[in-house]
């Protein structure tokens, strides 16, 4: 592609910060260097049409962590560890909320519950038995109890007939949330190029030069911020995890409201718009979902239909009306990788699937490394 001198001039002449990325982290990125630097000329590229990775693809879970998600964690990370992450989750959402406002990304605050299967009595007594023990080390945080027990209300079937229920957890409307964060973000006068990937780059004495599948251009610094992506840019241990999702059509009378967690967080659901919003699954699979393809497969739809026939709306019709995945960026740890590479290359990735949670302060965190 040939641009023209206007183009030239305008677009990605005199650029002082390229960000890689216009997912929640590159968009609170580009908004924390305008913070620092307001003068600076800062560029987003974005390689999809929309942010490609996770970003207007997730469920809408503003949560910190299931009670059993943590108790697993406490099995892979120290007691430390696992509360400095959810205190950056519990840190991260105020922050998104503060920057946006609850109305611009319709915050709802119905609480987080989770199930546990009807066959696994050992995993449900041993959350239980634990919760006063994980309330005790989080209430120095959050001020409060985090997790209590509730009854089943809901008439789900083939669960235990009791949950666990936190009053902290809400639900956002994804997209609101991404164009609010998009128009804020251009608003300071950040410009952003979609469908431009970033092919390689080169660091150089005064500059990146940077190579995409359009153009080549060169900047003063360059943040990468693809999570999911990473491995195409850098060699860095983040690998792509693809989660599936499908949501029925809207159901009449509808009393399930909240968020919904079961089997240590792998599937998810809520209540939207009067329709039941159902993902996860890659856990029948994790060689399948190592993938950065988009896509779903059988194994894994089959299992969410089977989900909602026999669990969650065992005595409802329903129908689907779509279905789509969304690539996240896990790691053998569930810490964000957030440093700098180079003299003017940064990263922030791996986000482990919180990216609503943690991606405004991963973003602001990565911005503040800049010099």
């Amino acid at each position: 592609m040939n641009l023209s001198y206007w183009e030239i001039k305008s677009y990605v002449s005199n650029i002082d910060f390229t960000v890689v990325g216009s997912g929640i982290v590159g968009l609170n990125c580009a908004l924390g260097l305008k913070a620092r630097f307001p003068k600076a000329n800062i560029l987003i590229l974005e390689r999809g049409v929309l942010p490609q990775g996770a970003s207007t693809k997730n469920a809408g879970f503003a949560c910190f962590g299931s009670l059993s998600e943590i108790l697993d964690d406490l099995k892979t990370h120290s007691e430390n560890e696992v509360i400095e992450l959810i205190e950056k989750r519990r840190k991260g959402l105020s922050l998104l909320r503060q920057t946006l406002s609850d109305k611009a990304i319709s915050y709802q605050q119905h609480g987080g519950y989770e199930l546990f299967d009807q066959e696994n009595p050992e995993g449900f007594h041993n959350c239980m038995s634990q919760m006063a023990y994980v309330n005790a080390i989080l209430k120095p945080h959050f001020k409060k109890d985090v997790f209590e027990v509730k009854d089943n209300l809901f008439n789900f079937e083939n669960i235990q007939e009791q949950l666990s229920f936190t009053s902290l957890e809400g639900q956002i409307d994804t997209g609101r949330m991404m164009r609010s964060l998009t128009h804020l973000v251009q608003s300071k006068g950040v410009l952003i190029l979609n469908s431009i990937s970033v092919e390689n780059f080169e660091e150089l004495n005064d500059h990146v030069h940077v190579k995409t599948n359009l153009f080549d251009f060169k900047t003063n610094r360059m943040l990468i911020c693809t999570n999911g992506f990473a491995s195409n840019l850098l060699a860095i241990e983040v690998k792509p995890a693809r989660a599936q999702v499908l949501i029925t059509k809207p159901i009449k009378n509808l009393s399930i409201r909240g968020t919904f967690h079961l089997d240590k967080g792998y599937y998810y659901f809520r209540n939207i718009d009067s329709r039941i919003l159902l993902g996860g699954g890659r856990n029948l699979d994790f060689k399948t979902e190592e993938t950065a393809e988009m896509g779903q497969t059988e194994i894994i739809q089959n299992k969410l239909e089977a989900l909602l026939k026999t669990t969650i709306l065992p005595a409802t019709t329903f129908e689907i009306d779509q279905r789509w995945s969304g690539i996240m960026g896990v790691g053998n740890t569930k810490k964000p990788i957030v440093k700098q590479l180079s003299s003017k290359v940064f990263c922030a990735v791996r986000l482990g699937g919180m990216g609503i949670a943690i991606g405004s302060n991963v973003g602001r965190e990565l911005a503040d490394l800049v010099d």
